[in-house]
C-alpha cells in the first residue's frame, strides 16, 4: 500500500494497486496549477485509490471541458486530476509520502515548457542537501 497526503495533513489517501509510469508534464495548466516548471504525474486506477481522511476537504476545478483538477481546500495541495471517461486518476506525485517504486520515463508538452527552464542543463546544476547559502 502506498500512502500520500496534502501539505496540511487534512487529506490522506492510500493506493492499493500499482502506480503507473511517471511523466513530467510541462503544459501551461500544469505549470500554473503547481506554480512550477512542470508537474510530476502518474496514472492510478480509480478502484485502487482511497481517501483515508479528509475526502470532504477535496474541491475540484474544471480546467478544461473534460478535465477536473482536485485539491485540498485548506492548503491547496493538488492531489489528482481526472479526465471524463477515464478509469484512472492522474495522481500528483508531490503528495506521495511513500516511494511508488517507479521512476520517470518522459517529459510531455515540452513545446509549452517555461522559457526559463532548460531540461538538459537541469541535470548539471549543483545539488545541495539543504539551502545553498545562508538564507
Amino acid at each position: 500500500m502506498i500512502k500520500g497526503s496534502c501539505m496540511c495533513g487534512e487529506v490522506t489517501y492510500a493506493i492499493k494497486g500499482e502506480v503507473g509510469e511517471i511523466t513530467h508534464c510541462h503544459c501551461t495548466t500544469c505549470r500554473k496549477a503547481h506554480g512550477s516548471a512542470f508537474s510530476s504525474v502518474a496514472g492510478v486506477q480509480i478502484d485502487d485509490f482511497e481517501f483515508t481522511s479528509g475526502k470532504n476537504q477535496i474541491k475540484c476545478y474544471q480546467s478544461s471541458s473534460d478535465k477536473v483538477r482536485c485539491f485540498c481546500s485548506n492548503c491547496g495541495s493538488h492531489i489528482y486530476a481526472h479526465k471524463e471517461g477515464q478509469k484512472h486518476y492522474i495522481l500528483r506525485l508531490g503528495t506521495l509520502d511513500d516511494d511508488p517504486k517507479v521512476r520517470p520515463v518522459n517529459h510531455i508538452w515540452v513545446s509549452l515548457k517555461a522559457p526559463w527552464y532548460d531540461i538538459e542543463a537541469d541535470c548539471k546544476l549543483p545539488k545541495h542537501d539543504e539551502w545553498a547559502d545562508e538564507r
